[in-house]
Formats: C-alpha cells, sequence, structure tokens
C-alpha cells in the first residue's frame, strides 16, 4: 500500500510507445471488423452488463463498449477509438464499424509513411484538410432518399434484415420526415410497431369515471378545449372562470394540470351524475422536462401556459386563454391530442422548431437528443413506436441493438442523403483522386494515407466474404462510379439501383471521427499510466 500520498505513474516513450497504442488498435480493430458487411460474423460476449451474462451480436459498437486490455497503454488506445466509436453511433446511429476498421487503416499507413524526416504535424494538418475534401466528394455523390431507398437503408443496417427494414420504412411513411421513431421492448415475441399523429402525452385519464367509451376505456372528445397547467387545482373554484362558460355551452373540456383528489372526485362526479364532458390528465414528465413538454402542448393547441415556475395566477385564467384541439383520445396510459391548424400559429411552432434543432446539435448527450426530437415530432409530425419482440434475452437484446442502429441511421439518411454502399462511395473518392506533384512533401504524405486507407471498408466486407478486391476492383480499370459488387447477392450493378447504399451522414461522421482518432495517436509522444503491480506478458 502506499503509505507516501502520491501515486507512482510509468512513462512510455516515442516508438515504443506508439507501438503499444497501435498494438491496442489493432485489437480491437480485429474484434469489431469481422461484423462488417452482409456475410460479417457475430461475436459472442460474456459480460455481466448483458443478460444471462453473454450477448451474441453484429453490432460493431456493442462489441466495441465491452473491450477492455489488461495493458494499461494499450487499453488507452481502445478508450480512443470507443470514444470515437460511440461518437459516431450518437451523431449517426451507425458506422461505428467503418470508423473503428478506418482509424486502424489511417493509423497503420501513418506510422508507415511518416519518417522521421518528414514534419509529422504538417503532414497531420494536411491529413485533415484532405479529410474536408473526401467529405466535399461526398456531399456531391449524395442523393436525395425516397420512399423505395427509405427501406434499403433500414435494412441495410439492421444487418440485412428485410422484414425489420419493412417496418422501420413503413412507420416513417407513416409519421412523415419530421415524424420521431423509437424503439421499445415488446412485452410478446412480435416485433411491431404503433404511430400517433399529433401530441402524444404519457399520462392517462385520472380517474376512471372520466370514460365515455367503455369498449376501448377511453375518453374520446370531437373539438375539445384544453386547459394547460402545472400550478396544482386545489378547488373547482380556482377554474370557474372557464368551467361555467363550458358548462352553459355544453362544451368538452381536457385539464392538463395536477389536480387534488378533491377536485378529480368533484369533476367525475358531474361527469357521471350531470353529463359533464370534462376529463383531467396529469402533467407529463417531471422537472424541467415537464416544462418544456407543457410549453410544446400550449404553443401546439393555442392555449396560454399558466406556470407556477413563471409566477402565473391559475384564478384569473379566462375562456380565451384555453387552447383548441380537434381530438382528443385519453387512454389509461397515455393521452393523444389532435391539433385544430385554425387556431395554432404555424409561424410560432416553425420558430420553436428551429430552436430545438440547435439545441439538438449542441446536446452531447443520447438521451437529451431523443427529447429534442420528441418534442420536434410532437411539434411537426407524428410519433412511432417500434416495439421489439423476441423468444430469449438473447434474441431480444441483439434484435433490440440492431433496430435501434437502423432507425438512428433511417434518421441520418433523411437528413443529409444517401451513398452508394458497400465502401463503395469512398472507394470511388480513391479512384478520383488526382495528385499534383508541385504539392509539398507533407501534403503528398497524406493524401497518400487517404488514398491506401479509404478503401479499408470495402476490403474488409469483400474479405468477410471470402473475395478478393484487388481482383474486383483495383483491376478494372473501367469500372463506373456508383458500380459495384453487391455481396449479398451475388451481382455486379449499380448499387443505388439494386439498394446497397449507406446514409452519407454515417459515412461522413465514421471518416471525420477515425481520422481524429488517427491524429490523435500519430502525434502522440509520451504515455502517462498508472504504475500497476504486476507485470503485464504477451
Amino acid at each position: 500500500m502506499n503509505q507516501s500520498g502520491y501515486t507512482p505513474k510509468d512513462l512510455h516513450f516515442s516508438k515504443e510507445g506508439r507501438a503499444k497504442l497501435f498494438d491496442g488498435l489493432e485489437k480491437i480493430t480485429n474484434a469489431v471488423k469481422s461484423t462488417l458487411g452482409p456475410q460479417g460474423h457475430t461475436v459472442l460476449i460474456e459480460s455481466e452488463e448483458h443478460l444471462s451474462g453473454m450477448t451474441v451480436t453484429k453490432d460493431g459498437v456493442t462489441v466495441a463498449k465491452s473491450i477492455s486490455l489488461l495493458d494499461p497503454v494499450e487499453n488507452l488506445a481502445v478508450r480512443i477509438v470507443k470514444e470515437a466509436a460511440e461518437k459516431t453511433a450518437l451523431s449517426a446511429g451507425d458506422g461505428t464499424t467503418t470508423a473503428i476498421v478506418l482509424s486502424n487503416a489511417l493509423v497503420r499507413n501513418g506510422d508507415e509513411m511518416i519518417t522521421d524526416k518528414h514534419n509529422k504535424t504538417a503532414v497531420l494538418r494536411e491529413l485533415v484538410k484532405g479529410t474536408e475534401e473526401v467529405v466535399k466528394s461526398l456531399e456531391k455523390m449524395s442523393k436525395p432518399v425516397t420512399d423505395k431507398t427509405l427501406a434499403s437503408v433500414a435494412t441495410i443496417s439492421a444487418n440485412n434484415d428485410s422484414y425489420i427494414g419493412n417496418v422501420i420504412a413503413n412507420v416513417y411513411k407513416e409519421v412523415g420526415v419530421n415524424g420521431i421513431v423509437t424503439v421499445e421492448r415488446s412485452q410478446t415475441a412480435d416485433t411491431h410497431f404503433e404511430t400517433t399523429m399529433g401530441i402524444k402525452v404519457d399520462r392517462g385519464y385520472s380517474s376512471n369515471l372520466f370514460i365515455n367509451n367503455h369498449k376501448k376505456d377511453e375518453c374520446i372528445f370531437d373539438g375539445a378545449s384544453v386547459l394547460v397547467s402545472d400550478a396544482e387545482i386545489t378547488n373547482i373554484l380556482q377554474i370557474e372562470n372557464v368551467l361555467k362558460p363550458i358548462i352553459q355551452e355544453g362544451g368538452k373540456l381536457l385539464i392538463i394540470a395536477p389536480c387534488s383528489t378533491n377536485v378529480i372526485n368533484t369533476l367525475s362526479a358531474n361527469v357521471m351524475k350531470n353529463g359533464l364532458k370534462i376529463c383531467c390528465i396529469q402533467p407529463p414528465n417531471f422537472g424541467y422536462k415537464q416544462h418544456e413538454l407543457m410549453n410544446d402542448i400550449a404553443l401546439s393547441v393555442g392555449a396560454t401556459y399558466f406556470s407556477e415556475k413563471t409566477g402565473d395566477d391559475l384564478s384569473l385564467i379566462m375562456p380565451s386563454d384555453l387552447g383548441k384541439a380537434n381530438k382528443v383520445i385519453v387512454g389509461r396510459g397515455s393521452t393523444i391530442i389532435l391539433k385544430d391548424d385554425d387556431i395554432v400559429s404555424q409561424e410560432a411552432i416553425d420558430e420553436r422548431v428551429e430552436q430545438l434543432h440547435g439545441a439538438h446539435a449542441a446536446s452531447s448527450t443520447k438521451t437529451e437528443r431523443e427529447f429534442i426530437l420528441s418534442r420536434v415530432a410532437s411539434l411537426t409530425g407524428g410519433v412511432g413506436v417500434i416495439y421489439v419482440g423476441g423468444n430469449t434475452d438473447l434474441e431480444h437484446k441483439e434484435l433490440f441493438d440492431r433496430v435501434d442502429d437502423a432507425v438512428c441511421a433511417v434518421r441520418s439518411a433523411t437528413l443529409e442523403g444517401i451513398l452508394p454502399g458497400g465502401g463503395l462511395a469512398l472507394q470511388n473518392v480513391v479512384d478520383n483522386m488526382k495528385f499534383d506533384p508541385q504539392w509539398s512533401t507533407e501534403k503528398l504524405i497524406a493524401y497518400d494515407i487517404l488514398y491506401y486507407s479509404l478503401s479499408s471498408p470495402i476490403q474488409e466486407i469483400l474479405k468477410n466474404s471470402g473475395l478478393d478486391y484487388i481482383k474486383m476492383y483495383l483491376e478494372d480499370v473501367n469500372r463506373k462510379n456508383g458500380y459495384g459488387y453487391d455481396v449479398k447477392n451475388d451481382k455486379w450493378g449499380d448499387m443505388m439501383k439494386m439498394g446497397v447504399i449507406d446514409p452519407m451522414k454515417v459515412t461522413k461522421n465514421a471518416l471525420q471521427n477515425a481520422v481524429s482518432v488517427a491524429v490523435t495517436l500519430l502525434s502522440t509522444n509520451a504515455i502517462v499510466t498508472m504504475a500497476r503491480s504486476y507485470e503485464y506478458k504477451e
């Protein structure tokens, strides 16, 4: 035990230190790259974090997350790569395996080509600039997604499961490009989906006595007024100003506010005895999320939001402060509000959506990004939920990961378009690369590194299928852009037309994050780790 109050460190320098980093990168790459492509292999993982203590998967990010190495220097490389892979998955939803394969190729080629005679800093700077040029080439190659290509993107991202691909495509067709699709666990072995057009609030009726459709156990109103408040209604007299006109005119009222038991009992008794058309639900979520969601609901129905946080007095509410909805469906656990487009200010909604997109771009956690996207969907489109089933815990977990990845990939495709898949887009960039002898030595080396690295994903896909990259691609000098080999169906053709496609955002983010890893590892000259009490042996 250390009695001196300090923690001893081990130091590693220059080539020897980098060699260990590169070994760590090689190990995680070897584990992950075998999953790449339609003929990719599964990986069996032992882990206490997974159900039954193990999982079988073809999901690259799941494999990457499970890896930690004994050697501390090698493990530093693994941690850097895992962070880049997770960043790719967070921003684009897919492409983690591609990012890791590219990282390894860039590092290996960089280590081989950059010698002591070269200005390493200048080479790495040119590498980053070269990557920006590659991204521009990919953007020119990108094409907008269509209903037909939507299913192909989803199928490929779900590891070529056409059933899952079609389920995801059908959900997106129903909710629209601005809609949000989420993935949840099904209570049965079946995988299915449900869609909601309008605002979905994860709160049901406060009392069974509000039900007016006993066949479906729902309270359904056509053309209802909506009261929105996070201030508790403790006395019926607080909302007397709006209740009187509603009762006199035989109107319908949905109250979204915390209500005391006394108020709920009074209202539900009047619903049963006097035929009033009123229903109460609690505000959704908690804390700041509740406040944000209530603001969105008020904006969508044209209501004034009475909030304790801003010091509003609910007793001052007037009929003009109520919102309007075309239809309200209140179930046991959720409520759907269909908006009245004549009431809502589209300009205000567009402004809110623009703000939310800005917040989404700035957010760094997946949970927060998903929450913001669900708010955008509620304001502009529909909400779809895919319920993933499975016969065993292992099957359930593996399928859930694949569906979640595929949903994110489709979302990326709708944002930035699609490219020829199977690694062909990056191969086409390599095919069209031009070198100028007038360039500086550093720039020539940087472009050489890119030239020999960008084809690594397509090489791995072919290798996993037992095919030879050199014979199939390098020897065919007359091959056109976008023309490639469909590994799954064993035929040549236009990859886009054959449905072998990748989201532009996935390919771009995988490349950018891979270059970031390569620059970090190649520029490292000293490594500091905690001193271990064991002697590490290969």
